[in-house]
C-alpha cells in the first residue's frame, strides 16, 4: 500500500490590525476545530516574543486550550525555542500537558531566540544556541525514565517520553536531528533557500534510533489555495504584505489582500519578500497539486507544514480543505 503526504498546520496566531488577541486566539481555535475534522495530523503553535501581530509568545499555555478544545488532532509546539527556557520547566509543562491530553501532544525544539536582544535580555537568555544539544539531552533525560543517582526530576514529565521533533532554518538542527536519529522539520516558509541541503545533511548524519528507523522529514511551506488561480493570487498579497513589513521592521498583523502590490514596495523589497515565499504553493487545486507534488518529490519529505496567511477566515479554511483534498493524490517518494 502506497503512503499518503501528512498534512499539518502551523500557526503563529495572526492578529489583524486593531484587533483583539482574544479574537485571534478564537481563530486559531476555530482552524483547529476545523482542520481536525478534515483529517490533518498536527496542529502546531510558533514561540515570537515583542513581535506586534503575532499572539503566539505563551506557546505551552496555547497548545493546552487548543488541546482542550479539540480531540485527536495532536496539538504540538513549532516550536519552543529551547535556549529561551529552563530544560526542566520545559519537561514539566509539557509533561502536564501530556498527562491531560495523552498520545497527542508533540514538542517542536528551535534554537533561535524568537525575537530581537532587547527581546533575548528581556527573557534572561543566557545561552547563545551553541549550547543546544546539551539542552535538548538534559531536556529528553527530564521526559525520560529516571536514572540511578538522578536529583533533579519532573513531576509531571518523568517517563512521559513527549515525542520531540527538531526545527531548524540552517544545517545545524538537521545535523543534530540526524545525530540524534530524531524527526526534522525545516522552515521553508521563510527559509527556503537552505532546505535542500539542510535536508541533505539530515539524511546523511542521520542514525536510526528507539525514536526512529529512518529518517522522518517535514517542511513548513507557505500554502494559499482558492477555487480560482486569480483569486489564490491576491490572496497571496496578504502575506507578501505581512513579509514587507517584516523587511521594513513594522508590526506584521494580517492585512487585507490588495489588488495589486505595485507602488506599495520597492524592487528591491519585491525581490526580497519573493526569496521568502520562493516555496510558496498557490493556486487552485490543479495548481497547488502539481507545485505541492514537485516540492514533495524534490525534497523526499514525509509530511508538510501548511502556514496559510489570509485576512478572511473563510478563505484560510477553503485552502485547508482543498489542501486536504489534494494531499491524498500525493505519494511521498521512498
Amino acid at each position: 500500500m502506497s503512503r499518503q503526504l501528512q498534512v499539518s498546520v502551523l500557526d503563529l496566531v495572526g492578529m489583524r490590525p486593531g484587533e483583539s488577541t482574544g479574537n485571534a486566539i478564537a481563530r486559531s481555535v476555530e482552524t483547529a476545530q476545523f482542520v481536525e475534522r478534515l483529517g490533518y495530523k498536527r496542529f502546531w503553535l510558533a514561540e515570537h516574543h515583542s513581535i506586534r501581530g503575532l499572539a503566539c509568545s505563551a506557546t505551552a499555555v496555547l497548545i493546552g486550550h487548543v488541546a482542550d478544545k479539540t480531540s485527536t488532532i495532536r496539538v504540538g509546539s513549532g516550536g519552543i525555542m529551547l535556549p529561551n527556557h529552563a530544560p526542566l520547566v520545559v519537561a514539566e509543562q509539557f509533561g502536564t500537558l501530556a498527562s491531560m491530553y495523552p498520545n497527542r501532544i508533540d514538542l517542536g525544539l528551535g534554537r533561535a531566540p524568537g525575537s530581537d536582544m532587547p527581546t533575548m535580555r528581556a527573557l534572561r537568555r543566557t545561552s547563545s544556541g551553541d549550547d543546544f544539544p546539551d539542552l535538548v539531552a538534559e531536556l529528553r533525560q527530564y521526559l525520560g525514565d529516571p536514572k540511578p543517582g538522578q536529583i533533579v526530576h519532573a513531576v509531571p514529565g518523568e517517563g512521559t517520553h513527549v515525542p520531540i521533533t527538531l526545527l531548524g532554518s540552517s544545517g545545524y538542527s538537521a545535523q543534530l536531528a540526524g545525530h540524534l536519529g530524531l524527526p526534522f522539520a525545516f522552515a521553508a516558509h521563510f527559509a527556503p533557500q537552505y532546505v535542500e541541503p539542510a535536508m541533505e545533511l539530515y539524511r546523511r548524519n542521520f542514525t536510526p534510533s528507539d525514536v526512529l528507523d529512518k529518517p522522518y522529514a517535514m517542511v513548513g511551506l507557505p500554502v494559499i489555495a482558492a477555487d480560482t488561480e486569480a483569486h489564490a493570487k491576491r490572496l497571496l498579497t496578504t502575506p507578501q504584505q505581512r513579509f514587507l513589513s517584516l523587511i521594513r521592521n513594522q508590526p506584521i498583523e494580517v492585512r487585507p489582500p490588495v489588488d495589486s502590490m505595485a507602488g506599495l514596495w520597492t524592487s528591491a523589497e519585491a525581490d526580497a519578500v519573493a526569496a521568502r515565499l520562493a516555496l510558496a504553493v498557490v493556486g487552485d487545486r490543479e495548481s497547488v497539486k502539481q507545485r505541492l507534488q514537485r516540492t514533495v518529490d524534490w525534497l523526499g519529505v514525509d509530511e508538510i507544514f501548511a502556514v496559510t496567511d489570509t485576512y478572511e477566515q473563510a478563505d484560510r479554511l477553503r485552502s485547508y480543505e482543498i489542501l486536504a483534498d489534494v494531499a491524498k493524490e500525493i505519494t511521498p517518494p521512498e
